[in-house]
């Protein structure tokens, strides 16, 4: 469980994962993606696997939905509001011990199908002049500075929001606190994330950090930004809720000029435990299968290893039988 109060996050991922689980019912036999929205290479992977698996479900029978996100897409699975979705591996597991992110409700039901998609990590930008300014690149002394802060980050539903808080409550600080110096937490959608760094309306990013991003690549290349790590003293408190440590780069991005500490969220393809047994093994099977279109689809994927699918630190949580047993046939269990 988190240690830290997170009422207002919590509440708010709650109408996120309402407004979604709001869309109507569809036939049984008919399978809905969780993905993100248009452009986002989770909407592309998700699109893959819609032409990739169609012709072996049935035709029309696969639909992508271009919205949730890490947090939210989880309980759209658990509510039955989509069959599969993607979901970082951290919050599958938050999401299925019911952490306090998701204000008492739990996703039991949730199963994984394919992990190790990708890395997603979550990392911090920095407008250049902001750290000439202050004097260091260090983030702990930057947020503990007592001087004012301004931190843009994506609306709730993103995981890179419950990662931010654990950042500051590994620092020493809140978001209350980074008002409180005068500061801000600016949440805004994607679309406007270059505009807020290119003109200098916030200080710095915290976002996920995937090779190829189109946002990260478009605030690197028309901002002059540099790449902050996140410190230990945070890495740790991340650690202990399911990130794993680790660095991303090198030079992913202008400004970046070397590797960057990052914390990694993971990518898993997890599935209602209601999916039948045959569906989750021929989907499962697909994606393996094809695993060249899926590298090929997008940069972030590029890494995928299909023999790497299946191990509980690429999933979390607990694999589908019908995923299961497409491993054991495969030799990979």
């Amino acid at each position: 469980m988190f240690n830290f109060a997170f009422s207002r996050l919590s509440l708010a991922v709650t109408a996120v994962v309402a407004g979604l689980m709001s869309a109507s019912p569809v036939a049984a036999q008919d399978i809905r993606i969780g993905a993100m929205r248009e452009g986002s290479s989770w909407y592309v992977f998700a699109a893959t696997l819609e032409q990739i698996i169609e012709p072996i479900i049935g035709e029309n029978s696969v639909e992508v939905i271009a919205r949730g996100g890490g947090v939210a897409n989880p309980m759209v699975v658990q509510g039955g509001k989509a069959e599969i979705a993607l979901s970082n591996v951290a919050s599958a597991v938050w999401a299925k011990n019911g952490d306090d992110i998701y204000n008492g409700m739990k996703a039991p039901d949730i199963r994984a199908l394919v992990g190790g998609l990708n890395k997603v990590y979550v990392g911090v930008i920095a407008r250049k002049a902001f750290v000439e300014e202050m004097g260091t690149s260090d983030l702990a002394e930057i947020l503990n500075s007592g001087k004012p802060v301004r931190v843009l980050m994506k609306p709730v539903g993103s995981s890179a929001v419950p990662v931010a808080e654990m950042i500051f409550e590994g620092l020493g600080t809140s978001a209350e606190q980074i008002k409180k110096n005068g500061g801000d937490i600016i949440q805004v959608g994607t679309g406007q994330i270059p505009d807020q760094i290119r003109n200098a309306n916030a200080d710095i990013y915290i976002d996920t950090m995937i090779k190829g991003h189109p946002t990260i690549t478009e605030v690197s290349v028309t901002s002059d930004a540099v790449f902050l790590d996140v410190p230990d003293e945070a890495m740790a408190l991340l650690e202990k809720n399911g990130l794993t440590p680790g660095t991303y780069g090198p030079e992913w991005f202008k400004g970046q000029t070397g590797s960057t500490k990052g914390a990694n969220l993971g990518t898993v393809l997890i599935a209602n435990a209601s999916l039948d047994e045959e569906t989750a093994y021929k989907i499962t099977k697909a994606i393996l299968e094809n695993a060249y279109k899926i590298k090929g689809s997008h940069a972030a994927w590029s890494g995928f290893d299909p023999k790497t699918a299946m191990t509980p630190e690429n999933t979390g949580i607990e694999l589908h039988p019908g995923a299961a047993r497409y491993y054991r046939e495969a030799g990979l269990m």
